[in-house]
């Protein structure tokens, strides 16, 4: 295969926009496409080498994974060596649990499903993981594994035939992808069925390429090649956190990535460009940087809760191509050098590598993440912050729909989001459960919980298909259950554009329960664990000023609701006032996140909640 120095430029076409994406730049909203960019490249590569050998009939399946331990493995198990300390010192214990669980799963190239299955509302933020980016790097590893052995099975039955197969899984990829992106939106992102027509786009490319010569037309090749630049940029600069992905949209950049393959020819305006020496530098260490700069954002906000200045920001992006060549330089060089290190030693430093990095991540995954290195105190404060996700959604999901007792006990349905999920847990801590039946019907957040016509949230919602998440308006059980209850609750965070709605929203509620009540939303200000380790507690005794928009927020929902409906206000229950609040009363933490309740804050909430002649309007 000869040597090409434009993909080397497109390899650094695809790290830049990901790395200034991951550092929060407004420019490069859409710059995550990167990632689809290198999976193209990946596919057209691959598949050149193999098909070329298979042609001559020397492809060898053992030679074809020394070469990919050789090109993935021992820089990635560098950084990770180099996260170990940054992990122990800087993280908390649920955060460096979830580390070990992140170095097992890198390690067994599984990273991408166990991002896909932590990907909920209650995830870690993304920018706070430091291997979260290797979930693309699991995808390539999958298909390293399938797509040779595939290969080897069909190659038999013809040119003809290979291509008609792969062709047909490319469209059941992208369709399946299409759906997903609406309806499945983390699985999709995440899992190689979604991912794999992206790859096989640069499988197509390398067939094209192996059977027939690049256009004759320099005019043509010229167009074509600036059209394929162009759809990249496009997408760096337009797409956004909101763009349904990797949908049909993915095919923009996508495109644009085998156009420059297939195009971007000797004297052509890009081909000169990708092939610019300082591009094709960065190009031949992308893959170290892409490795390094994730970690360094991530430690960086640890380090400093969240609050990095863009000035440091840059700097940090820029940080990691030093990093990236000394891997590059003494990792990657040396490794691939079949003169210094021979096939066996290759597999077994990787085995060495996969077993001593899981280990390590299982001791951290199972101790809670080293929890014993703390005081009795400490531990007590910091278990709440070890998978709390799983407190929070516990009770919820077992009064799902779920039918009323036909005893005397007070009939509820409580409708809502995670708010809905904390007042569960409210009522059961509190004993109240005692006196009420309860059933419980979740509704995603971003989907508005209103009762209103479908068409009204899809205005304000394009990432995810509320049709399937939302059927708040048509579902038979739950206007059964409503019309049922004594009461029903509605609980939400409470986004800005669902209080346009809230009034039509109560009226069609109340066309089936005239007896309803509408808590507002509840936030004790912005909590990081980092704090209490480097801070101590005394970072949470004090009153912290609420965000000004919960305020204003719950006073507009107040004003809607009080002559429509019973008004809760969570804030005046819980907080010294409707402008301060204080996460901490010398022995317990209310919040572990600063929206959601640990279980002494809902115990605290049913208490005051339910006390006899309460008023909390």
């Amino acid at each position: 295969m000869n040597y090409r120095t434009e993909i080397d430029g497109l390899r650094a076409l695809a790290v830049l926009p990901v790395i200034f994406f991951h550092a929060g730049f407004e420019s490069f909203s859409g710059g995550y496409v990167g990632v689809d960019v290198f999976l193209v490249i990946s596919g057209y590569l691959i598949t050149t080498i193999i098909i070329n050998e298979m042609a001559e009939g020397k492809f060898s399946i053992v030679n074809f994974y020394e070469r990919r331990a050789r090109r993935i493995l021992p820089a990635l198990f560098f950084v990770m060596l180099v996260c170990l300390p940054f992990a122990w010192f800087w993280l908390t214990p649920g955060d460096l649990k979830d580390f070990g669980q992140s170095l097992v799963a890198v390690s067994t190239f599984s990273s991408n499903i166990l991002f896909w299955q932590e990907g909920g509302y209650f995830a870690t933020p993304a920018e706070l993981i430091p291997l979260l980016h290797t979930w693309s790097l699991a995808v390539e590893e999958q298909y390293y594994i399938l797509f040779p052995l595939s290969l080897m099975l069909i190659w038999s039955l013809g040119l003809k035939w290979v291509l008609s197969l792969l062709a047909i899984v490319f469209l059941a990829s992208l369709g399946v992808a299409h759906w997903g992106a609406f309806n499945k939106p983390s699985a999709t992102f995440f899992l190689l069925p979604t991912r794999g027509w992206e790859l096989l786009i640069g499988v197509f490319a390398a067939f094209y390429l192996k059977y027939n010569d690049y256009l004759k037309s320099h005019h043509l090749n010229q167009i074509l090649s600036l059209l394929g630049f162009g759809l990249i940029i496009y997408a760096i600069v337009t797409f956004n956190d909101l763009t349904p992905f990797p949908s049909l949209y993915a095919l923009i950049p996508t495109f644009g990535t085998v156009l420059i393959i297939l195009t971007a020819v000797p004297k052509t305006f890009i081909q000169k460009i990708l092939s610019y020496s300082p591009i094709v530098g960065i190009g031949l260490i992308s893959y170290s940087a892409y490795l390094w700069h994730y970690p360094i954002l991530a430690f960086a906000r640890h380090r400093l809760f969240g609050e990095v200045s863009d000035f440091l920001l840059i700097a940090l992006c820029l940080s990691s191509f030093p990093m990236a060549y000394f891997s590059w330089r003494w990792v990657e060089k040396p490794f691939r050098d079949k003169k210094k290190f021979t096939r066996k030693g290759i597999f077994s430093y990787s085995l060495i590598g996969i077993l001593i990095f899981s280990s390590l991540g299982f001791n951290l995954n199972s101790s809670n993440g080293a929890m014993n290195r703390f005081s009795k105190f400490e531990q007590k404060i910091l278990t709440n912050f070890i998978d709390p996700d799983d407190y929070v959604v516990d009770r919820f999901s077992k009064i799902q729909l779920k039918d009323f007792d036909g005893t005397k006990r007070k009939k509820v349905m409580l409708i809502g989001d995670s708010h809905a999920e904390d007042l569960t847990n409210a009522i059961y801590e509190s004993n109240a459960i005692k006196e009420i039946s309860l059933s419980g019907y979740y509704i995603l957040t971003a989907c508005g919980v209103l009762m209103v016509e479908l068409e009204v949230i899809r205005k304000h919602q394009t990432r995810y298909d509320c049709s399937k998440l939302n059927n708040f308006y048509t579902h038979p059980k739950l206007l059964e259950l409503m019309s049922q209850a004594d009461e029903v609750w509605v609980v939400s965070t409470w986004r800005e554009w669902t209080i346009l709605y809230l009034t039509e929203s109560i009226k069609n509620i109340k066309k089936i329960n005239d007896n309803i009540k509408i808590f507002g939303s509840k936030s004790f200000g912005e909590i990081n664990q980092n704090e209490f380790l480097w801070k101590g507690i005394e970072v949470w005794e004090r009153e912290r000023e609420l965000p000004e928009i919960e305020i204003r927020k719950n006073e507009r929902i107040k004003e809607i609701v009080s002559p429509m409906a019973e008004y809760i206000g969570l804030h005046k229950i819980l907080c010294e006032s409707v402008s301060k609040c204080s996460n901490f009363d010398g022995v317990n933490i209310y919040s572990y996140d600063g929206s959601h309740l640990t279980p002494y804050g809902a115990k605290i909430l049913g208490e005051r909640l339910f006390m006899p002649d309460s008023d909390f309007e």
